[in-house]
Parts: structure tokens; sequence; C-alpha cells
């Protein structure tokens, strides 16, 4: 395994920085994860958002790169240092593989943010991590995902037939991943 910072690095891109997650973020995580058009499509962001669940998941971030080195990054913007979501990795170093997550507020849809961010975590993941295989999954019907993921070289693996439940519904999952072969390619 190898020997990671103590603390969780920051990523710059070209219009976003992305940092470690902060108590002062809840406000922020709020006022963008409480919206249905964002927690559809999430599996673990219950509609409303409410204060101490934010609060809880930036400490549940700061505990998992310490304990085991998956980072969870608030997306902010360059130029303002406005916060717009979140983009994560978890890695598991006994199989050289990390899962890729991420969500914005809406307002921030469709200005490839996430694209943007996620391309860096997957960076991350195989030049800090040194995984073999980053991969990701959404639901059915977000279709944005699966554009975004297979843009950052991601390829269709196949769906999960009712794979999860999401309140009392069953949902299919569809499934993305890039190896270190992939991107050598």
């Amino acid at each position: 395994m190898r020997r990671l910072p103590a603390v969780q690095p920051e990523l710059d891109t070209a219009r976003l920085r992305l940092r470690a997650l902060v108590a002062a973020d809840a406000a922020a995580v709020v006022r963008l994860a409480d919206d249905p058009a964002v927690s559809e499509f999430m599996l673990h962001m219950p509609h409303p958002y409410p204060r101490p669940a934010a609060e809880d998941w930036i400490r549940e971030a700061g505990d998992d790169w310490q304990s085991g080195g998956s980072p969870t990054w608030a997306i902010t913007r360059r130029r303002d240092r406005a916060l717009v979501g979140a983009v994560w990795l978890r890695w598991s170093p006994r199989h050289a593989r990390a899962e890729l997550g991420y969500w914005l507020g809406r307002r921030h849809w469709g200005k490839g943010y996430a694209r943007e961010a996620a391309a860096a975590a997957v960076g991350f993941g195989f030049d800090v991590l040194a995984t073999h295989r980053v991969f990701a999954q959404h639901l059915d019907g977000n279709d944005r995902s699966g554009t975004l993921l297979r843009a950052i070289g991601m390829r269709f693996e196949g769906v999960r037939r009712g794979h999860v439940r999401q309140g009392d519904r069953f949902r299919d999952l569809h499934g993305y991943a890039i190896t270190r072969d992939d991107r050598a390619a």
C-alpha cells in the first residue's frame, strides 16, 4: 500500500479547486443538496437535507481520508472559491480500485464542472492511490452521468437490474469503469 500524506491533497483544474471539506461548508452543502433534483439520483442523500446530515457527512469525509485514504473533495470555483458540489473516491487498496462519486448543486449543472472534477479525481486515483481500476455507477434515468463518465474515458460495463432500493422503488444501476491499461492506450 502506498504511503499517503497526512493531509488530503488539494487538486487544481483549469477552473476548479478540489479541497477537503471543512465544518464551515455545512451551510453551503445544505443549500446545494436540499433540492429534490439533486437527491433524486443520490441513494444516500435524503430530501429534505438537514444541517446535521451535512455536518455528519463532512465529519465522515475527513475520517475516511484519515482512516483509509478515501478522499472526498469540495468542488470549488477558483475565481470566487464558491462551493458548487463534491466529488469522492472510495478506495479499496486490497483490490487496487476506487469508486468515483459526485454531485453538484442544480444551478451549477451543464457547465462542465462535474466532468472537470471527476477527471481530476480519476487522475488522483491512478497517480496517487495507484489504483488499477476506477469505476462508477449511476441510477437508471441519470443519462447525464452516463455521458459524463464516457467523456472522461470510462467504458459502459452493463446494468444491474433492480440492484438498489431507493425509497419504495427498486432501481437499476448502470456501471462504468476505466483501468490503468485503458488510460495508457
